[in-house]
C-alpha cells in the first residue's frame, strides 16, 4: 500500500477523433497500388496499354530537322552571332463575299499594331510582330479560284469566315478541300453576322449546326471562335484578343510540299525597265521587275545568277537575273536583343583578345560569355517594338501609287553606310545588320531602286554629314578614365612588342633567343639577308643532327597552295658562311612548324566525334580536320626548349645538286619558272625512293623528313598511316641519345597525374560516365537498326528519339563548320536561309503583268526542282470527286493544279488489266479510282494534285468546280495506251473443225500479222487463225475445237495502240485585265452546242439493219425399221402429201347476191349496237366518279360536324365536371339523347 496507485488521465474526446484514426490505418502500410489497379480479369489493362501504344504511334512522325530546332540548337551555344529568323508564318484569311473578311483583318492589324487602318488601304501582304520571336504575314484571299488554288498551297493558317446567319457557302467547301489536297495547315473557323439573329435559343442552335458540320469537314475537336457583331467599326477587342493568343501559341506542322520547295510571297515589285524603252515601245516591251518577300520553305536559295528559275504562279517559269539579301524590314525584338547581346560581347572580347587579333586576325568568340549581363525579360511588347510591314498598304508611312512610291522618312531612324571593307564571317554579319538595323527599311529598298527624290536625298545626306562612321570610330581612341589620355590600337600594339621584348632579354635558360616563326604565306626569299644579324645564333649550340635536320626540307607557299622544293646538302655547298647560318636558322625553325603540325594532325574518327557531348561542335570540326590546339602544350611550348620533330626513316629522298639557285635568287617569273623545271632530269632527281630497312643503314638523319604526319606529307604521299614510324623513332632516339621527347613525356606525365588528383570523385565519375556514353553511341551508331528499347543502357527511351538527336548534333556540326568560312563563301555554298529578306531580279517578264497588276492578287514565286523543269507523261491514280455532278470523258481538257503551276491538257483514263496493259476508258468510273495519263511539266511521285474543268465566271454555275483529285504514280517520257476493237468474220465453207472464214480481213498482209491469234465465236468455240488463203483476197483457214455452223459469227479480238496527245496550256491569268475570265480549251460538248454540230458518227460505228430470215426446220426422219417395232400408241402418224385434189378444193364457195346484201347489212347493226353500249359505259363510269366526289365532300362535311360537335360536347363536359367538383355536389353528367 506505499506505493500511490497512478490512474490513467482523461482524455477529451473530439470530433474527428474517427476520421484521424481511419486515415492513419488506411496508410500505415503505405499507399496500396493494387487497389486502384485496373481490373486484368476481362483484358481491360491489355487493352489499356494497347490504347496508350497506339496514341504514342500516331504521334510519331518522319524525323525532321525544321527551322524550329535549328535555332534551339544555337541556343545551346555560348556565343553566336545569331542566326535568320524563322519566316513569318503565312495567315489566310478566307470566305465568301459579304463574310467579314476585311473586318477581321482590320481587327487583327489593330491588335497587333495598335494603330486604325482604312479598310480600302488594307491590300496585298500586312507583315506584323506576333511576339518576342515570332511574325505573321496576313493576307486576304479573293473569292477568284485561281488565287484559292495558290494561297491554298503555301498557307501556315487559315482562319475561315463563316456568315452564321447563312451558313457554308460553296467557296467555303471548294477551299477546304483544296487545303485537303495540297496539304492540311491549321484551320479556324470564324463564325460571323450573328448579331442579326434575335433569340438567344436561335444562335445556340446555330452554332451547334455549324460546329458539327465544321468538324466533319475539318477534324473533331477543331477550333470555331464565335464573332458576336460589330463595334465601332471592328470586331469587339475581347474576341479580337482572344483569336489572337490562340494564333500566337498556335504550332504549325511542317508540310512535305513545304520542306521540299522554296517559295516567296512577294511583298511588291518594282518596274527597273527604262522608261525610254517603254515609250518607244507603247508599253509592249517586255520588263525587267524586282521582287521583294521573305524566303520560305525548307530548302535555301541557290546564290547562283542566270540559272536558277522560278514559277511566277498566273506568268510563267522564269530566270533569276540577281539575287541580293536585304535587312528584314520587320525585325523581331528578339532578334534585335540578339544582336545588341552579340555587339556588347564582341566589345568586350575586343580588348580581352588585342594580343591574339594582331597576331592571327582572329578574334576568340568562343570565351566566356558570363561576364555580360543578360537584359531583364519583358512580359510584354512595347509600342515601338510593334512594327509592320504592308508596302502594298497605306501604313507605317509608305504609299505606292501606280507611277510613284511616296515615303514619310523619319529623322531619328536614317543613318548613312559607307563601309564597304570585307571581314571574317560573323564579323561580316554583324557589321551588315548593325548597319540595316540603324536604316529606315522601306528607305533602304527604295534606294536601291532610285525612286526617292533628289530634295530626299539630299536631306537625308545633310542629317548624316555630323555623324561618325565606323571607319572612323575605328581610328578613335579608347578613354577608360575621365583624368587619362585616349588610348588608340597602334599604342596597344607598340606595347606588346615591348613587352615581348623584355620577355627575351630575361634570363630562362637558354643561350640563344627563340627563332622568329615563318607563316605560310612567306618564303625564304621573302627575308632581307640585311637583317641577319637580328637572328642571333650560335654554331656551336647546334649539334650535328641539327645540321642534318635542317638541310633537307624547305617549304614555298604561292597563293595559299602548298609545294615543297626538296633541297640536299650537295646543293648548298658553294654558298658562304652567312647564307649557311641563315638557311640552318630558318630550316630549324620550319623544322618546329612541322613538328607543331605532326601534333595538331591527329585523324578523329567522325563516328566518335559525332556523339561526343563533352566537347564543343567547334572542337569537333578541329579535331576531324587536325586544327585541334591544346592550349596547355602551346603554354609549355612557349616556356620550354624548342623541340626538334621525330625522323621518320621510312621515307627518304634522293639527293640533287641543281636547286640551289632557288634559294639564292629573287623570285622567278612564270616563264623562268617554266623554264627550269622543264628539265626532265631535275625533276626525275626528285622522285621518292624506297628506304633501306637493312640494320645497317645510316640513321644519322641526312636523307629523313620530319613531321610525316602533317598534312602537306598527305598531300605528297597520299591518305595512309605510317604504322612503323613510332617504334623506328623509338629506336633512333635511343641510339642517337636525344632525351628532349623523354624529357617532354616526363613533364607531361606528373603534370597529367597532378591533374586527375585535383579532381574530385565526382568529377572523375562524370569523366567515365562521358566516355562510357561516347562508347556506347559509337556503338549504337554501328549497329544501327539493331537499336533495342528494352536494354537499360539505353539513354534515348525510343529510337525516334535517338533520329532526332544525330540530326540535332549533324546540324550542331555543320553549322561550325560552316562559320569557319568568310560571309560570301558561305552565302555561295549553302546560299539564302529560309527567313532571309530578299531582292529578286527578273528579265523578260511579259509587259501585261506590269501594266494589269491588281494588289489584291497574291504574287507567289515557287522554286522549282531539276525534275519539274522538264516535260514528259505522268501516270497518275485519280477519282471524281463525289460532289463533282457529271462523269469525265478522257480526252476532254481540264485544269491541273500540279506543283506551283496551274496548266491545260488532254488526260487519258485508263484502267489496268491484271497488270498486263493499260486499257483505255471512255469516262470515269462512278465512285471508283482509275489511273490517268496526261502530258505536262514533271512532278515527283507522291505528288497530290487537283483538277477543273473551268475557272472563269461566266460558266460559274454554282454547283461544286473541283472534278478530279488524284496523286502521281509514276513519270516517263510516254505511255502504251491500248483500247479494245472486235473483228467480226463469217464462215465461207466448213470442213468438219476446219473452215474457211471471210469479211474479217481485207489482205493477205492483214491476215499474215494475225497468224496464230486466238479466235470466238458467239456461241463460246474456240479456235486459231491459220494461214491466208490465195483467193479470195483477205480470207484465211482457221481450226476450231469443235464443228461450226454457217450461221455462226466469229470475233477476234484486238488492242489498239492510242496515242497521248501531248498538249500544255499554262493558266496565264495574271496576265490579263480580269482575273476571273481566262478561258482555255473548250469541252467538246461545249464547241458542238455553240456551232450547233451533232455527235461525229464513222460509217464503220454506224448500226446496220439487221434483217434475218426464219430458218426452216427438217422434220424428224424416223426409219421404217424403227417404226416397226414401235408400239401402236408411238406410231409416226405422218400423213401423205395429196396426188389430186379433193372436190371442195377443185370447187370454191362464193356468196350469192341477197346473200351478200343480209351479211353486209347485219354486220352495220352489230357495229352500231357495240357503239351505243361503248358510249353506255363511258356515262356510266362518269356518273360514278362525279357520285364519288360528292359522297367524299359529304363525308368530310360530315367529319368537321362530328368534330365540332365533339369539342362543343367536351367543352361543356368539362365545365360542369368542375363546376361539380367546386360544389361538391358529387353528381354525374347526364347521358346526351
Amino acid at each position: 500500500m506505499s506505493e500511490q496507485q497512478s490512474n490513467k488521465p482523461h482524455r477529451a474526446a473530439s470530433s474527428n477523433g474517427d476520421k484521424l484514426t481511419t486515415k492513419k490505418k488506411l496508410h500505415s502500410q503505405g499507399y496500396n497500388a493494387k487497389a486502384f489497379a485496373v481490373s486484368s480479369s476481362s483484358g481491360a489493362l491489355s487493352r489499356k496499354m494497347m490504347h496508350s501504344h497506339e496514341k504514342l504511334q500516331k504521334k510519331m512522325h518522319n524525323p525532321q530537322f525544321t527551322k524550329n530546332d535549328q535555332l534551339a540548337s544555337d541556343k545551346a551555344n555560348d556565343f553566336k552571332f545569331p542566326e535568320e529568323e524563322l519566316e513569318p508564318f503565312v495567315i489566310t484569311i478566307m470566305g465568301p463575299r459579304g463574310s467579314g473578311k476585311t473586318m477581321l483583318l482590320k481587327s487583327l492589324v489593330k491588335r497587333f499594331t495598335k494603330k486604325s487602318i482604312n479598310e480600302k488601304d488594307l491590300k496585298g501582304p500586312i507583315t506584323v510582330i506576333g511576339g518576342k520571336n515570332k511574325k505573321f504575314t496576313f493576307i486576304e484571299c479573293p473569292n477568284d479560284i485561281n488565287s484559292m488554288i495558290d494561297l491554298s498551297k503555301i498557307s501556315d493558317l487559315v482562319l475561315l469566315t463563316i456568315d452564321g446567319n447563312f451558313g457554308f457557302e460553296m467557296e467555303t467547301m471548294e477551299f477546304l478541300n483544296m487545303c485537303q489536297i495540297n496539304g492540311m495547315p491549321k484551320i479556324i473557323g470564324i463564325v460571323t453576322h450573328l448579331d442579326l439573329f434575335k433569340k438567344k435559343s436561335t444562335i445556340q442552335d446555330q452554332k451547334k449546326k455549324l460546329k458539327h458540320r465544321f468538324w466533319v469537314e475539318v477534324y473533331k475537336g477543331a477550333k470555331l471562335f464565335y464573332l458576336s457583331g460589330i463595334i465601332n467599326g471592328r470586331y469587339p477587342d475581347k474576341e479580337i484578343l482572344n483569336l489572337s493568343r490562340f494564333i500566337q501559341v498556335m504550332k504549325y506542322r511542317p508540310i512535305n510540299w513545304k520542306l521540299q520547295h522554296n517559295y516567296f510571297l512577294v511583298d511588291k515589285f518594282v518596274d527597273l525597265t527604262h522608261p525610254t524603252e517603254i515609250e518607244k515601245s507603247h508599253g509592249s516591251v517586255n520588263r525587267t521587275i524586282s521582287m521583294y518577300g521573305y524566303l520560305k520553305g525548307g530548302l535555301n536559295l541557290p546564290n547562283l545568277e542566270n540559272c536558277i528559275k522560278m514559277h511566277l504562279c498566273g506568268v510563267g517559269d522564269l530566270t533569276i537575273k540577281n539575287l541580293e539579301k536585304l535587312p528584314d524590314p520587320c525585325p523581331t525584338p528578339s532578334y534585335l536583343a540578339k544582336i545588341d547581346e552579340y555587339e556588347k560581347k564582341v566589345a568586350e572580347r575586343e580588348d580581352q583578345n588585342k594580343t591574339k587579333s594582331n597576331i592571327t586576325g582572329e578574334i576568340d568568340l568562343d570565351g566566356d560569355a558570363s561576364a555580360v549581363a543578360k537584359p531583364k525579360r519583358r512580359k510584354r511588347l512595347q509600342d515601338d517594338q510593334r512594327l509592320v510591314y504592308a508596302p502594298m498598304s497605306n501604313i507605317s508611312g509608305v504609299m505606292i501609287d501606280k507611277d510613284a512610291v511616296y515615303i514619310d522618312v523619319y529623322d531619328s531612324k536614317i543613318k548613312k553606310n559607307n563601309n564597304n571593307e570585307e571581314t571574317d564571317s560573323e564579323e561580316e554579319e554583324f557589321e551588315e545588320d548593325r548597319k540595316a538595323r540603324k536604316q529606315y527599311s522601306s528607305n533602304q529598298i527604295l534606294n536601291d531602286e532610285e525612286q526617292i527624290l533628289d530634295e530626299g536625298k539630299q536631306l537625308i545626306n545633310d542629317m548624316t554629314k555630323d555623324v561618325p562612321q565606323l571607319d572612323e570610330l575605328e581610328n578613335t581612341g579608347l578613354q577608360l578614365f575621365s583624368s587619362s589620355g585616349a588610348i588608340s590600337k597602334d599604342d596597344i600594339v607598340k606595347q606588346q612588342e615591348e613587352e615581348e621584348k623584355e620577355k627575351l632579354k630575361q634570363t630562362t635558360g637558354r643561350k640563344q633567343l627563340r627563332n622568329p616563326k615563318l607563316y605560310q604565306n612567306k618564303t625564304l626569299d621573302d627575308y632581307d639577308y640585311e637583317n641577319l644579324d637580328e637572328i642571333n645564333v650560335d654554331e656551336d649550340d647546334l649539334d650535328e643532327g641539327d645540321y642534318n635536320d635542317v638541310d633537307d626540307v624547305n617549304e614555298d607557299v604561292y597563293n595559299g597552295d602548298e609545294k615543297l622544293i626538296l633541297q640536299t646538302d650537295n646543293e648548298l655547298s658553294d654558298s658562304d658562311e652567312e647564307e649557311d647560318q641563315f638557311i640552318k636558322s630558318a630550316k630549324k625553325l620550319n623544322t618546329l612548324k612541322v613538328s607543331k603540325k605532326q601534333n595538331k594532325s591527329k585523324k578523329w574518327d567522325i563516328n566518335k566525334l559525332l556523339y561526343m557531348d563533352n566537347i564543343t561542335p567547334a572542337d569537333v570540326y578541329k579535331r576531324y580536320n587536325g586544327l585541334y590546339e591544346d592550349k596547355s602544350i602551346e603554354e609549355e611550348e612557349d616556356d620550354d626548349e624548342d623541340i626538334v620533330a621525330d625522323e621518320n626513316p621510312l621515307l627518304k629522298f634522293k639527293k640533287s645538286d641543281k636547286a640551289i639557285k632557288a634559294i639564292q635568287s629573287q623570285k622567278m617569273s612564270i616563264d623562268e619558272l617554266a623554264a627550269k623545271w622543264s628539265d626532265l632530269s631535275l625533276i626525275s632527281d626528285r622522285l621518292l625512293v624506297l628506304p633501306k630497312l637493312n640494320e645497317n643503314d645510316d640513321n644519322d638523319g641526312e636523307t629523313a623528313i620530319e613531321g610525316n604526319n602533317g598534312p602537306d606529307d598527305e598531300e605528297l604521299y597520299g591518305d595512309f598511316e605510317d604504322l612503323e614510324a613510332s617504334e623506328n623513332n623509338e629506336k633512333d632516339e635511343k641510339e642517337n641519345g636525344d632525351s628532349f621527347p623523354d624529357f617532354d613525356k616526363q613533364e607531361q606525365e606528373p603534370e597529367q597525374e597532378d591533374e586527375e588528383n585535383d579532381k574530385s570523385v565526382e568529377e572523375q565519375r562524370k569523366d567515365n560516365a562521358a566516355k562510357k556514353q561516347k562508347l556506347k553511341l559509337q556503338f549504337d551508331l554501328e549497329e544501327g537498326e539493331n537499336f533495342t528499347e528494352d536494354d537499360p543502357n539505353n539513354e534515348f527511351d525510343t529510337w525516334f528519339e535517338l533520329q532526332k538527336n544525330k540530326l540535332s548534333k549533324q546540324h550542331e556540326i555543320n553549322q561550325t563548320i560552316l562559320q569557319t568560312l568568310s560571309l560570301e563563301q558561305r552565302t555561295n555554298f549553302e546560299g539564302f536561309k529560309p527567313g532571309t529578306y530578299l531582292k529578286i531580279v527578273f528579265e523578260n517578264v511579259p509587259c501585261e503583268f506590269v501594266n494589269n497588276f491588281q494588289s489584291t492578287i497574291p504574287i507567289i514565286l515557287g522554286g522549282l526542282l531539276p525534275t519539274e523543269m522538264k516535260f514528259g507523261v505522268m501516270n497518275s491514280r485519280i477519282r471524281r470527286h463525289r460532289w463533282h455532278k457529271k462523269i469525265l470523258k478522257s480526252n476532254d481538257p481540264v485544269i491541273f493544279s500540279l506543283g506551283w503551276r496551274r496548266f491545260q491538257t488532254l488526260p487519258i483514263y485508263t484502267t489496268t488489266d491484271s497488270r498486263t496493259r493499260t486499257r483505255m476508258l471512255k469516262y470515269t468510273p462512278e465512285h471508283a479510282y482509275c489511273q490517268a495519263s496526261f502530258y505536262g511539266p514533271l512532278c515527283n511521285p507522291n505528288t497530290p494534285f487537283m483538277g477543273v474543268q473551268f475557272v472563269d465566271n461566266e460558266n460559274l454555275s454554282g454547283s461544286f468546280r473541283i472534278a478530279l483529285t488524284g496523286t502521281v504514280e509514276e513519270i516517263d517520257t510516254q505511255v502504251e495506251i491500248v483500247k479494245k476493237l472486235k473483228l467480226v468474220g463469217y464462215p465461207s465453207k466448213i470442213f468438219k473443225n476446219t473452215a474457211f472464214v471471210k469479211d474479217m480481213f481485207s489482205s493477205m498482209m492483214e491476215v499474215a500479222k494475225f497468224e496464230g491469234a486466238q479466235i470466238k465465236t458467239v456461241s463460246g468455240i474456240r479456235g486459231e487463225i491459220k494461214r491466208a488463203l490465195s483467193k479470195p483476197e483477205g480470207e484465211y483457214r482457221a481450226t476450231f475445237e469443235d464443228k461450226i455452223v454457217m450461221s455462226d459469227t466469229i470475233i477476234l479480238r484486238t488492242w489498239y495502240p492510242v496515242k497521248l496527245k501531248k498538249f500544255y496550256n499554262p493558266v496565264t491569268s495574271m496576265l490579263m485585265a480580269d482575273k476571273n475570265n481566262w478561258k482555255g480549251m473548250r469541252l467538246q460538248n461545249q464547241v458542238r452546242f455553240e456551232k450547233g454540230y451533232g455527235l461525229p458518227m464513222q460509217n464503220d460505228s454506224a448500226y446496220k439493219k439487221i434483217e434475218r430470215v426464219e430458218r426452216q426446220f427438217a422434220g424428224v426422219r424416223v426409219p421404217r425399221q424403227v417404226q416397226q417395232n414401235l408400239p401402236f400408241k408411238s406410231q409416226v402418224s405422218a400423213m401423205k402429201p395429196a396426188k389430186k385434189k379433193t372436190y371442195l378444193q377443185k370447187r370454191a364457195v362464193v356468196l350469192g347476191g341477197e346473200e351478200k346484201k343480209a351479211r353486209t347489212f347485219m354486220q352495220k347493226v352489230f357495229t352500231i349496237a357495240k357503239e351505243k353500249d361503248l358510249k353506255k359505259k363511258q356515262k356510266q363510269q362518269e356518273y360514278i366518279s362525279n357520285k364519288q366526289v360528292k359522297l367524299a365532300k359529304e363525308a368530310d362535311a360530315k367529319k368537321e360536324k362530328e368534330k365540332e360537335r365533339k369539342r362543343k360536347y367536351f367543352e361543356t363536359a368539362g365545365k360542369n365536371s368542375n363546376n361539380n367538383n367546386n360544389g361538391n355536389d358529387g353528381g354525374i353528367l347526364k347521358k346526351r339523347k
